[in-house]
C-alpha cells in the first residue's frame, strides 16, 4: 500500500503538473490511487500561484499585477495542458455535432471561436476575482487561489469515479476514467472542505463558510459540465478532464466574492 501510495503521488503530480516528477508506472490502480491525490497536487500549484502573486503585491505594482500572476502561475505548471482541454471541449460542445465527430474535433491542434472565447472569459473571470480578493490584502487572494487549485483537482477525483465511462479506450481519460470508487471520492471531498473551511477561518468564521462553500460550489459546476460532456461525447476524455478543472477553479473564485 506505501509503495502503491508512493506511485500514486507520482502519477498526480507527473500528470497534473510539469514538475520532475519521473512516473515510474502506468496502470489502473495507479491511476486510482493518482487522482485521489490530485488535490494534493493542486495545494502545491496553489501555494505557488499564491506566494508568486502575494510577493507581486507586496512589491508595490498593485492588485492587478498580482492576480495575473497567480492566473499565470498554473498554466505555467500545467504547460497550459487544462486551459487547452477547456479550449477543446467548448470547440466539441460548441459544434453541435455527433459525439464522434464532436470527439474528432477535440483531437485537432487548432483552436475554434468556441474556445478561444471560452477561454478569453474563463481567464478574465478568474483574474478579475483575484484582482477584488487581493484588493482586501494579500492573504485573502493567496487563500483565493490555494482553494481555487485545490478545488480544481478534487473535480478531477470526482470525474474518476466509477459510473463515468471513458469515451475513447485510448489516452488518459481512459486510463484514469472510473479508477476511483464513489466512497472514497466522497471522503476526499469531506477532507478538502473541512480543510479549506480550516483555512478560511484564519480570516474570520464567515471566511470558513465561504472557503467551504467555494468548494461545493466549484464540484457542482464541475459536475454539471462533467454530466453534459457524458451525455454529449458518451464518456469522458483527457479534454474533458481539462474543462472541468478550469470550471472548478473558476467557480470556487467566483463564489468567494459572492456575499461580499
Amino acid at each position: 500500500m506505501t509503495s502503491l501510495n508512493s506511485h500514486g503521488l507520482r502519477f498526480a503530480f507527473g500528470t497534473l503538473t510539469v514538475l520532475p516528477v519521473r512516473v515510474t508506472r502506468w496502470d489502473r490502480a495507479t491511476a486510482r490511487a493518482g487522482m485521489l491525490c490530485a488535490p494534493l497536487a493542486g495545494l502545491v500549484v496553489g501555494l505557488l500561484a499564491a506566494a508568486l502573486g502575494s510577493l507581486s503585491l507586496l512589491a508595490g505594482p498593485g492588485p492587478l499585477l498580482a492576480a495575473v500572476a497567480s492566473v499565470a502561475v498554473p498554466a505555467a505548471l500545467t504547460r497550459g495542458l487544462h486551459l487547452d482541454g477547456l479550449a477543446d471541449t467548448a470547440d466539441g460542445l460548441g459544434s453541435g455535432k455527433p459525439a464522434g465527430d464532436a470527439l474528432r474535433i477535440m483531437k485537432q491542434s487548432d483552436i475554434g471561436p468556441f474556445g478561444v472565447i471560452t477561454l478569453l472569459l474563463v481567464l478574465l473571470a478568474q483574474v478579475a476575482v483575484l484582482f477584488e480578493l487581493y484588493g482586501r490584502g494579500w492573504a485573502h487572494g493567496a487563500l483565493g487561489a490555494v482553494v481555487a487549485a485545490v478545488a480544481a483537482r478534487l473535480a478531477l477525483t470526482l470525474a474518476s469515479r466509477q459510473g463515468v465511462p471513458a469515451a475513447r479506450p485510448e489516452g488518459l481519460g481512459a486510463t484514469v476514467a472510473a479508477t476511483v470508487p464513489a466512497g472514497r471520492a466522497l471522503l476526499a471531498v469531506v477532507v478538502t472542505v473541512a480543510l479549506c473551511a480550516a483555512a478560511g477561518a484564519l480570516l474570520g468564521p464567515y471566511a470558513a463558510l465561504r472557503h467551504a462553500l467555494a468548494v461545493l460550489g466549484a464540484l457542482a459546476a464541475a459536475e454539471l459540465l462533467l454530466r453534459h460532456c457524458v451525455r454529449r461525447f458518451g464518456g469522458v476524455t483527457g479534454d474533458v478532464f481539462g474543462g472541468v478543472e478550469e470550471t472548478a477553479a473558476t467557480a470556487a473564485l467566483v463564489v468567494l466574492t459572492l456575499g461580499t
